[in-house]
């Protein structure tokens, strides 16, 4: 985006407001990411056990339910139990959330000539798959600082899951690389444009069954059911955030979810084709973005801009 912009403003400025805009538009991703898949999440559960909440209350589709819980969370007092390394302490939940976030610098949304991405790398495999597994940083200090023995104990066997799943996490991962030829995701997801058929899934059985294992081991990466380990409400009260409360509980929670949804983008680029759909129906309605998505959705407003400002210096 940084470089688009620079062809139509000052370098240092078009760079500045690229990495706001897309700083800006990150946070929000994850954060409005994460009510939508509690509120999906809640709306299954609901059903399926057939209990009151967002199934049948919190406006028509139970949307509010989340929302509520939102604001709740905002207005909670945020305690500190007695004992607590307090700088550690507070800075925990603020690094398992900026390990999730910064995942996302990373992950292309469209690919072409100018892709839709805040940092493109020829390293972006390699870099997301590093820096997700720094959250479980933020869970050890969290439950090291707690002073309570739940909290360790959850905090504990994270590390110990995070050590088990996510050396086979990536070398799945790897599997695409080499198809590829290439750690950029861009290059990884336009290699399968076309047809379904071009998905890595499907080159052979053997990328089939890895894609299943690299599903198994990042749902126990992130701590979701039946890899629960860490949270373990049953027996560990609530696992490594037990002592926690109000904003802080949330910013564990937003980490969560974050880290739910980049490794699931993840395996949507390597394996499901990315950005490209199962059918090519946009090069048959002539609905391609030729040289990426910035010229395609942007470059038509700022090139009219920029003709627009031409043609009123030269009445002048």
């Amino acid at each position: 985006m940084g470089e688009f912009l620079a062809h139509y403003m000052w370098p240092w400025l078009a760079y500045t407001l690229a990495a706001l805009v897309q700083i800006g538009l990150l946070v929000n991703l994850v954060a409005v990411g994460a009510l939508l898949f509690i509120w999906m999440e809640r709306k299954v559960s609901g059903r399926i056990q057939d209990r009151l909440g967002p199934t049948r209350v919190g406006g028509k589709f139970g949307w509010l339910h989340t929302l509520a819980d939102g604001v709740k969370l905002l207005t909670n007092e945020d305690l500190m139990p007695d004992g607590a390394d307090e700088f550690l302490f507070k800075i925990a939940p603020y690094i398992s959330f900026c390990a999730s976030l910064a995942a996302f610098m990373a992950i292309p949304f469209a690919g072409g000539q100018y892709p839709f991405v805040a940092l493109h790398m020829n390293v972006a495999v390699f870099y997301i798959l590093a820096v997700l597994g720094l959250e479980v940083f933020g869970v050890i200090l969290a439950g090291y600082s707690s002073a309570s023995k739940w909290s360790l104990f959850g905090a504990m066997r994270e590390a110990a899951q995070v050590v088990s799943y996510e050396v086979p996490r990536g070398m799945c991962a790897v599997v695409p690389v080499l198809l590829a030829g290439s750690m950029d995701l861009v290059f990884i997801g336009d290699r399968q444009a076309g047809w379904f058929t071009n998905w890595y899934v499907v080159h052979d059985p053997f990328t089939f069954v890895i894609f299943w294992v690299y599903f198994t081991c990042a749902t126990a990466s992130v701590n979701r059911a039946p890899f629960d380990l860490a949270e373990a409400e049953s027996e560990l009260v609530a696992g490594f955030h037990t002592e926690y409360s109000g904003l802080r509980w949330s910013f564990f929670f937003m980490a969560e979810y974050g880290s739910m949804w980049g490794v699931s983008l993840l395996a949507s680029i390597l394996f499901l084709g990315g950005w490209h759909g199962p059918v090519p129906v946009g090069q048959w309605l002539g609905l391609t973005f030729e040289h990426g998505f910035w010229y395609g959705i942007a470059g038509n407003v700022l090139g009219t801009l920029n003709v627009i400002t031409k043609a009123s210096s030269a009445l002048r």
